[in-house]
C-alpha cells in the first residue's frame, strides 16, 4: 500500500456509505476517487456500493453485492479471498455515523499526501512523519496539527515549500523578511564615511543633480532624433573610462581619475564611428577633422594619442545590430567575467525582429505592442543593475509631442511612458527653442551665456533635485554638452552648486 494509508479512516468511510448509500448523493459536500482506495480489496467494496448505488439499486447489502460481482470473476475472487460477507458485517455493526465528517476527511488528507509523495516524490517527513515511533511528542504535534488543519491549508503549506524552493534557486529571489530596523545604525556610519555617490558623469552641474553614476541604478536620457543622445553618451562613457582627457581652456593633457571598465552597446552605429566620437571627445579634435583627415596644427598628435589611450583604458564596445533580451544579458555578463565591467551603456532602447519573436515565443502571444517590448526590455536592464551591481545608462527617441510640450516627462518617451517606471533618473534632452531663448532673457544679463540643449530632470530617485531644465552648452563636433545654470520649468534659476567628485585609486568616491 505504501505511506500515508489509514486504514481505520478508509473502514469507517466504507462501512458508513454501506450503511447509508444516500452519502453519495452529497457531491457538493464528498467526492470519492479511485486514490482514495490504496488496497485493491476496499477498492472492490467501495466500487461495487458506488456502481450500485449509481445504478438505482434500492438496497444495498451482502447479497446485492455479491449479485453483481458474479459478472465481475476478478473482482469477486478478491472478494472471496477477503472473506468479503464477514468483513462487510463486521464494518457495518462498528462504524460511527457522527464521525463520519471526521474520518471521511483524514482519509483525503491521507490521499494529498500519498499522492505527492508517489506522484511528486516528495519526501513529506518535515511535515508528518509516519516512520517517528520514539519522539512521541513530535508525534502527536504532528497528528494534532494534522487533524485539526483543513486539507487546503496542508496542501498550500506543501506548495509554499516548493515554492520557497523555486524562488530561491530559480528565481534567485531573497523572500527573507527583517525587522526595518536591522542594521540601521552600521549602514548610518556607511553612508557617512562613504556617501552614495557614482563616479562622476561629464560636465559640470549634472553630478549635483544625479550624485554620479551609481552602482545598481538605471539612467535614461532621452531624446529628438540629432540632438545628441549618443555623442553624451560616449562622452560619459570615455570619462569614465578613461584617466586623461585634453583640456582645450588649458591647451595640455589633464588627470581624470582612475580607469573604470565601460561597455559601450553601439545598435545602430558602426564601431569605427563609435571610435571616431570617442577619439573626438578625448582630444578636443571635431570630429569632422578626423573624419576628413584634414588637421589643424597639433591636432593629429592629439587625435593620436587619444587612440593610443583608447588602447591602454577599459573601455569596451560591441555592435548588436538586431538583439533579444538574451543579447543583452549575455553580452553584460560576458563583459563582466571577461574584463570586469561595472557601468553599461546602451544606445539606444527599442524594439528589433529579434526581440519581437523571443518575447512572442516567450509570452505565447502574437502582435505584441511595441510598449510592451520596450517595458520588457527596461524591466530586464534595471534587473541587470541589481543582479550584477553595475550601472546602466540608456536612451530612447521622443515621440512627435516634445515639439508642442510644455511639460517635459515620460508622456514624451516614443513607444511606452511607462519605460520610466523602471528607472532611477530620467532625463529628457531638447534643443532650445525661440521661445525658450526669449524666456531666458533676464538670466542671460546676469552673465550667462546662451545656451543651445536643455535637459529636463523628470524623474530623480532618491535626489533633491527633480523638475528642473539644466540649460547647456553644446559641441557635437567633439561630443561635449556641458551645464551652465539650472532652473524650474518656470525658466526661474534655481540655487545650484557644481559638486566635485575626488577619485582615489581605490575608487572610493568623495564630495
Amino acid at each position: 500500500m505504501g505511506k500515508y494509508v489509514d486504514t481505520s479512516a478508509i473502514i469507517q468511510v466504507i462501512g458508513n456509505i454501506y450503511n447509508n448509500p444516500s452519502i453519495l448523493d452529497m457531491e457538493d459536500k464528498y467526492h470519492f476517487y479511485e486514490e482514495d482506495f490504496p488496497e485493491e480489496f476496499h477498492r472492490v467494496l467501495f466500487g461495487s456500493i458506488y456502481n450500485l448505488h449509481a445504478l438505482g439499486a434500492k438496497e444495498i447489502n451482502v447479497n446485492t453485492i455479491e449479485d453483481y460481482l458474479q459478472q465481475r470473476p476478478k473482482h469477486l475472487a478478491i472478494y472471496e479471498s477477503h472473506k468479503g460477507a464477514d468483513y462487510l458485517t463486521k464494518i457495518s455493526n462498528n462504524v460511527q455515523y457522527a464521525a463520519f465528517d471526521y474520518y471521511y476527511q483524514r482519509m483525503k488528507k491521507m490521499t494529498l499526501l500519498r499522492m505527492y509523495n508517489q506522484q511528486a516524490g516528495l519526501d513529506l517527513k518535515w511535515l508528518y512523519d509516519i516512520d517517528n515511533i520514539f519522539d512521541v511528542k513530535k508525534r502527536q504535534a504532528q497528528e494534532d496539527w494534522f487533524d485539526n488543519t483543513p486539507i487546503e491549508v496542508i496542501a498550500d503549506t506543501i506548495d509554499q515549500r516548493i515554492s520557497d524552493i523555486r524562488i530561491k534557486y530559480v528565481d534567485n529571489t531573497d523572500t527573507e523578511i527583517i525587522s526595518a530596523g536591522t542594521g540601521a545604525e552600521e549602514l548610518l556610519e556607511q553612508l557617512k564615511q562613504r556617501p552614495e555617490i557614482g563616479y562622476p558623469l561629464y560636465g559640470p552641474l549634472v553630478n549635483t543633480i544625479t550624485r554620479g553614476a551609481r552602482l545598481k541604478k538605471f539612467y535614461l536620457r532621452s531624446a529628438a532624433t540629432g540632438v545628441g543622445k549618443t555623442r553624451s553618451m560616449i562622452a560619459d562613457a570615455c570619462s569614465i573610462a578613461c584617466d586623461e582627457i585634453f583640456d582645450k581652456e588649458q591647451g595640455i593633457w589633464v588627470n581624470n581619475g582612475t580607469k573604470e571598465p565601460t561597455l559601450f552597446i553601439a545598435t545602430e552605429q558602426e564601431l569605427d564611428e563609435v571610435q571616431t566620437m570617442m577619439i573626438a571627445f578625448l582630444s578636443n579634435v571635431n570630429e569632422d577633422h578626423i573624419v576628413m583627415g584634414n588637421y589643424y596644427a597639433g591636432e593629429w598628435e592629439r587625435v593620436i594619442y587619444a587612440a593610443q589611450l583608447l588602447k591602454k583604458c577599459p573601455i569596451y564596445t560591441i555592435r548588436l545590430k538586431d538583439f533579444s533580451l538574451q543579447d543583452i544579458e549575455n553580452t553584460v555578463k560576458h563583459s563582466i567575467r571577461d574584463h570586469e565591467t561595472r557601468y553599461i551603456f546602451f544606445d539606444y532602447l527599442h524594439s528589433s525582429m529579434k526581440i519581437l519573436e523571443e518575447v512572442s515565443s516567450k509570452a505565447k502571444v502574437k502582435g505584441l505592442r511595441e510598449d510592451n517590448v520596450l517595458f520588457m526590455i527596461s524591466t530586464r536592464l534595471k534587473d541587470i543593475c541589481n543582479e550584477y551591481g553595475v550601472f546602466v545608462m540608456t536612451a530612447t527617441q521622443l515621440n512627435a509631442e516634445y515639439k508642442t510640450a510644455q511639460q517635459y516627462d515620460q508622456n514624451l518617451l516614443r513607444g511606452a511612458k511607462s519605460i520610466a517606471d523602471k528607472i532611477d533618473v530620467g532625463m529628457i534632452m531638447l534643443e532650445v527653442s525661440q521661445d525658450d531663448r526669449a524666456a531666458l532673457e533676464e538670466i542671460i544679463k546676469q552673465g550667462f551665456e546662451m545656451p543651445t540643449i536643455k535637459i529636463s530632470v523628470y524623474k530623480n530617485r532618491r535626489g533633491r533635485y527633480k523638475d528642473i531644465l539644466m540649460w547647456c552648452r553644446e559641441d557635437r563636433g567633439t561630443c561635449k554638452i556641458e551645464p551652465i545654470f539650472v532652473t524650474d520649468y518656470q525658466y526661474e534659476l534655481v540655487a545650484i552648486e557644481d559638486l566635485r567628485i575626488k577619485i582615489k585609486e581605490e575608487s572610493a568616491f568623495e564630495e
